[in-house]
């Protein structure tokens, strides 16, 4: 058993290490939200028409399910930290690019690249974080990767909200003849290298190091993080994973009975699509716009963006403090209904719009009811699925495929994400109620799945949580029998 006075210091390390392998989250966060303030500008100094804006603000999303695939391959090969330096290199170019964007076409290049860096972190987080946690803290560990994703949000559209206000517009120069749009995307070189710099620090996954027979470099690294644990027993655990999964497969140890894919493989699948068509991202991606469509003033508009990720933030405090004492599932569950209501009530608020001056406006108190329930959405989806569903791709696939599976995961998600951000501008003009109704209906599916499909996986380790699914899956093809 380790000592009292040798865990806490433990935990503080493996703390330390969790936060610093969740920058890629900030860096997520913040490459695919900071276009928020930029959509007007980009679109009326470019002349876009709406679908070509909805493209330009989704093209991210198409590197992003790339570099998410692409992650888990490389991070397999090179290691957890050479994929972190090779997304922290993509943000950094992309932030130059973007900024200094003469049309776009050019725009949407270099956000494809950024979306390349945002695939690689949205992986590479999770599965860092998940394979250096010990099971009593990875549920709350792995919640920081949520939690800074929601940190990058505020800090892009708080960023975004200061350079607007600075220039008096979005679209007005600011600094060296630049556009505050443009400097908006600049903002990201920071973060970028301090991202890089950090990784560069890191150690390497012990798991990672397991799959590839290193063994006295995990040495080390028990010694240093869990001086306390029994490593020689950790370490036959992991490669008695990696072997079991391996078993009657050399190739392809993704693949299954199911459309190809195993069955486990599919359900962090769906409950990465489930993430996205719920239509947070539409929140963060064109709250401003919305907002304004519907009466309010550009700064205002920002002023509301910047409240709702600040937020977002708080509640995200929530799960990281629930996660490991009540479970994944209920918190899920919870999520579930409270963003059903919250979208519901969003699609009736946007039913009583009204045009003035030839522009919809929301009428009395209906603007009001449609603010509080798009920030109820965001509580409830900020205390449950934003978080949540992380920690459970981090957890419940096995060592040998973890990377690949959680790529393939995270690519569904992105795509997913592409397929809202990308019909949201055409839909809203369709019908605002028709769009939050379709995302109230995918709330409601959410909890369906949870509620027939999900196990809970708190307090078990990684190969504990992958046993549990892999027994849930043969009593029900029993059953089925």
């Amino acid at each position: 058993m380790p000592s009292s006075t040798t865990r806490p210091a433990t935990n503080l390390k493996v703390i330390a290490l969790a936060i610093a392998g969740a920058v890629g989250g900030f860096l997520f966060g913040f490459d695919s939200s900071v276009v928020n303030g930029a959509v007007d500008p980009i679109t009326d100094q470019f002349g876009l028409s709406e679908s070509l804006t909805g493209f330009a603000v989704a093209s991210a999303l198409i590197g992003c399910a790339v570099g998410a695939y692409l992650a888990g391959r490389l991070a397999d090969w090179k290691g957890r930290i050479p994929a972190m330096l090779v997304g922290a290199v993509l943000f950094f170019v992309s932030a130059v690019g973007t900024g200094l964007a003469f049309g776009v076409w050019d725009l949407i290049v270099w956000r494809l690249v950024g979306g390349l860096g945002i695939g690689i972190a949205s992986v590479i987080a999770p599965a860092y974080i998940a394979e250096i946690s010990p099971k009593n803290l990875r549920g709350t560990l792995g919640s920081l990767q949520q939690l800074a994703i929601t940190v990058g949000i505020f800090a892009a559209l708080l960023s975004d909200t200061v350079f607007a206000n600075w220039a008096g517009g979005a679209g007005q120069q600011l600094w060296l003849g630049l556009e505050a749009w443009r400097w908006m995307f600049l903002a990201g070189v920071l973060p970028a290298v301090v991202y890089g710099l950090i990784a560069l620090r890191l150690p390497e996954s012990p798991r990672y190091l397991v799959l590839k027979g290193r063994d006295d470099e995990v040495r080390g690294i028990f010694a240093r993080l869990w001086p306390g644990d029994d490593v020689e027993r950790a370490i036959r655990d992991m490669r008695s994973g990696i072997e079991t999964d391996a078993h009657g497969s050399k190739k392809g140890a993704l693949r299954g009975s199911r459309l190809g894919l195993k069955p486990i493989v599919w359900v962090g699948i769906i409950l990465s699509v489930l993430q996205q068509f719920v239509g947070i991202n539409v929140i963060f991606y064109y709250s401003t716009t919305l907002w304004k469509s519907v009466g309010f003033q550009e700064s205002d508009s920002l002023t509301i963006s910047v409240f709702t990720a600040v937020t977002n933030i708080a509640v995200t405090f929530v799960a990281i403090a629930l996660v490991d004492r009540v479970g994944r599932r209920p918190i899920l569950l919870f999520g579930s209904v409270g963003m059903t209501v919250a979208l519901a009530t969003m699609a009736v608020a946007f039913s009583q719009a009204v045009t003035v001056d030839d522009a919809p406006s929301l009428p009395g108190a209906w603007g009001p009811v449609a603010l509080l329930a798009a920030n109820l959405f965001v509580v409830s989806f900020g205390a449950s699925w934003g978080p949540v569903v992380w920690v459970l791709l981090g957890e419940i696939f096995p060592n040998r495929i973890r990377a690949r599976a959680l790529g393939i995961a995270a690519a569904a998600q992105w795509i997913a994400n592409f397929a809202i951000t990308v019909s949201f501008p055409p839909l809203a003009d369709f019908s605002l109620v028709f769009t939050y109704g379709m995302y109230a209906l995918f709330a409601a599916l959410s909890f369906v799945f949870v509620l027939r499909v999900v196990p809970e996986t708190n307090g078990l380790s990684l190969e504990e949580a992958e046993t549990l699914f892999i027994t849930k899956e043969k009593a029900k093809a029993t059953a089925a029998r």
